[in-house]
């Protein structure tokens, strides 16, 4: 067996997309020819995080079904029932969010049949619809041809998905296929010496991103383009090794807080992990004897293969090393930058000899593929990078896949570069730019780096950074601490007409009890996210039994905690220039502190402990997320909204593309050629699964200094969710 590589537009036939079609059809069909019984198919993934394989057999037919729908070769749905519950995969939020599979799985067989189905409707399409002739019609993004060749990569990257989550499952459930591409395991002596070596990189700025004209297909955040100056950096010639990350083991890597992130120490201590996820140990812990799990078997530890591992263990390495080594500079991952820099330095692209597109069925030596001594730039295991999934200048969403992109921008994803061995088609392009959560197993490993100068310009980039560096001003707190548990009148002397604005904090929770009495909603529970410094989670907590106030800002949620367990707390407020005036804020007399709890967190990851609320205020906060369809959608999908309970949206709908690109805004634009705005698009949004209970307009005065203040009127709208 083998992989094509990806379709390239000029001068093709019927014949040559046929081809394609056909090889990552067969590609698919030959893995899953490897599961061995019904219970392979259905049996849910170790971790739980994922859908079972059933799923990610039945998914790549139904998405071409779905998209040749919406470019409107299709009509009618294959089967309706299949296109709804094999549509939409899973992201999971967090690495303790368990709760992905209670559900019924269709049959085996009856998902064989519809592949075969599918598969006889798509190569009629290719052999004779007339917009499919690529004598006569383009292969462009604004086509509808693009429908189809987006159902050949999205094809091609779940045969990386669905070989993972095989790799994860008990060997009694599957067999190596007939023809699968064979292992190269390594000589004994190779296994025991290579260890990577750094190597210097001079810095020069780099230009990411992929041309519009470019004759093949592109996920819609390969477009635009972004110059980035890079520093000069020094990186290991090589992946880290398993011998490498071996040594990290051996030296209690996986016992140590101090080498992992918070975050990262959460996930392993959850997980009880002591060693990457595919080392088999071999007799008792203490003794690290490891052999080495592949898709299809159990082999003898390779050690100079690349250690396949996560983002948090990789970064846990990273910081043992610099430890280790009592390196002045730390050591990291690359970044996206530093990978193009590399390209550059070493006269290489994808096209060169690599392990990819199968040409070896697993990962190999990690020192076997060189260009100008720099091993596995491309293919053998994926990169993770320093850089947070992000949109380049120019993105736009791609009508016929609004989430493919989109919903990642949100500072939880970790990008990864280079493919794997089992990359083929877009992902094996050197334009490809994928992501995953920092928990997420995938064939990636990783290779370190360190800048030379302690000077040097971060050219990773960082989502998550920016978004949270706005709240964490001194000046900002101050004014949010006004905001929230100002004496009033105080703040607006010479300005008694905006009185009326105050109180905003409070005036939204008491909304929320309003209409929660009116409907008879009870009142054990409510989720107060956004909560800021905490007035409304304050407010709430007279008649809610529970609340939970959460927000991004790790500043905001301390100063939230000080005010729930002092009561007060001091701030300057400004008065003109450089003048100010020492204030104290007060928590409410009337606030039942021990019902409130402060938590950092994000509005569109959620923890998935926060389950079953009888209320959730989001107040002035839509606006401000990258992705506030997802967030919304979240409260019913992973059940944070208890049914019956009350959703209370307060927004300005003051869209900006530094918080929320274009794309993801909720309404506020042109779709179609008709003006849409937030209230219609949130109602068409939300009208499926709640009833529209109230709107009203909410003023709120924010005050810069005694003679700027910001006045904002925002909507308020009161929804329950059906039982």
């Amino acid at each position: 067996m083998h992989a094509l590589p990806q379709l390239q537009f000029k001068n093709i036939t019927r014949e040559d997309v046929l081809k394609y079609f056909d090889n990552g059809w067969n590609l698919t069909e030959i893995l899953f020819s490897a599961l061995n019984d019904s219970e392979a198919y259905t049996r849910a993934p170790i971790h739980g995080l994922r859908h079972p394989l059933i799923f990610y057999y039945g998914h790549p037919a139904v998405l071409y079904v779905n998209k040749l729908r919406v470019a409107g070769f299709l009509k009618e749905p294959v089967d309706a029932y299949l296109e709804n519950i094999l549509e939409v995969g899973v992201d999971e939020m967090s690495w303790d969010d368990m709760s992905k599979n209670e559900m019924s799985w269709p049959p085996v067989a009856e998902v064989r049949a519809y592949r075969q189905k599918v598969y006889g409707i798509v190569k009629d399409l290719i052999l004779n619809d007339s917009r499919l002739d690529p004598k006569t019609s383009s292969f462009l993004p604004d086509t509808p041809a693009w429908a189809l060749v987006m159902g050949f990569e999205h094809e091609r990257i779940h045969l990386e998905t669905s070989s993972v989550l095989m790799r994860e499952l008990p060997l009694k459930h599957l067999h190596k296929p007939a023809g699968w591409p064979e292992t190269l395991k390594s000589s004994s002596a190779s296994n025991a010496s290579s260890s990577a070596r750094l190597v210097k990189v001079s810095g020069a700025t780099v230009k990411v991103g992929k041309p519009f004209s470019f004759p093949s297909f592109g996920w819609d955040n390969e477009y635009g383009q972004r110059h980035l100056s890079v520093d000069e950096f020094e990186v290991s010639n090589a992946l880290i090794t398993n011998q490498e990350f071996l040594q990290f083991v051996n030296e209690g890597g996986y016992r140590e807080e101090r080498f992992w992130s918070k975050e990262g120490w959460q996930w392993r201590g959850f997980r009880n992990t002591k060693h990457p996820t595919f080392w088999v140990p071999e007799g008792p812990g203490g003794l690290h004897q490891y052999k080495l799990r592949t898709t299809f078997e159990v082999i003898d530890f390779q050690s100079d293969w690349p250690a396949i591992v996560n983002f948090h263990e990789a970064k846990a390495y990273c910081q043992w090393l610099t430890e280790k080594t009592k390196s002045s500079l730390p050591f990291r991952l690359i970044s996206e930058a530093e990978h193009h820099r590399l390209r550059a330095v070493t006269g290489t692209s994808t096209s060169a000899d690599w392990n990819l597109n199968l040409r070896f069925g697993t990962e190999i030596s990690a020192f076997h593929f060189s260009a100008n001594g720099i091993y596995d730039l491309f293919g053998n295991a994926w990169q993770w990078c320093e850089d947070e999934f992000n949109p380049l200048e120019g993105f736009k969403v791609h009508p016929y896949y609004e989430d493919f992109s989109s919903p990642c921008f949100d500072g939880r994803h970790q990008m990864i570069m280079g493919g794997s061995f089992i990359s083929t088609g877009d992902e094996a392009e050197p334009y490809a730019r994928f992501h995953f959560r920092p928990h997420f197993f995938q064939h990636a490993g990783f290779r370190v780096a360190r800048s030379t100068k302690p000077d040097a310009k971060d050219s990773a980039v960082r989502l998550s950074r920016k978004a949270q560096s706005h709240y964490e001003s001194e000046e900002l707190l101050s004014q949010y601490l006004m905001l929230h548990f100002s004496a009033a009148d105080e703040n607006i002397k010479i300005a008694p007409e905006l009185k009326h604005a105050l109180r905003f904090p409070e005036r939204c929770a008491e909304k929320v009890i309003e209409f929660a009495k009116k409907r008879n909603v009870p009142m054990k529970s409510a989720l107060d996210i956004g909560c800021a410094v905490g007035g409304s989670s304050f407010a709430l907590s007279t008649d809610f039994e529970k609340v939970v106030g959460i927000d991004l800002s790790a500043s905001f949620i301390r100063n939230a905690q000080t005010m729930q367990k002092q009561g007060r707390m001091p701030y300057r407020r400004k008065d003109q220039g450089d003048l100010y005036t020492s204030m104290e804020a007060l928590r409410p007399a009337s606030s039942k502190c021990e019902r409130i709890e402060f938590r950092e967190g994000d509005a569109g990851n959620l923890d998935p402990d926060l389950k079953n609320f009888d209320a959730i205020l989001m107040a002035n906060l839509l606006c401000r997320l990258p992705d506030p369809k997802a967030a919304l959608l979240r409260l019913v999908q992973d059940s944070v909204l208890a049914p019956g309970g009350l959703l209370v949206l307060v927004s300005p709908y003051s869209w900006l593309e530094q918080y929320t690109q274009f794309a993801a805004w909720l309404g506020g634009k042109e779709v179609q050629g008709q003006k849409l705005t937030s209230d219609q698009d949130i109602r068409n949004l939300l009208s499926t699964q709640f009833d529209f209970i109230a709107e009203e307009n909410m003023p709120l005065v924010i005050r810069e200094h005694e003679r700027k203040y910001q006045y904002i009127v925002s909507h308020l709208m009161v929804w329950q969710r059906r039982s």
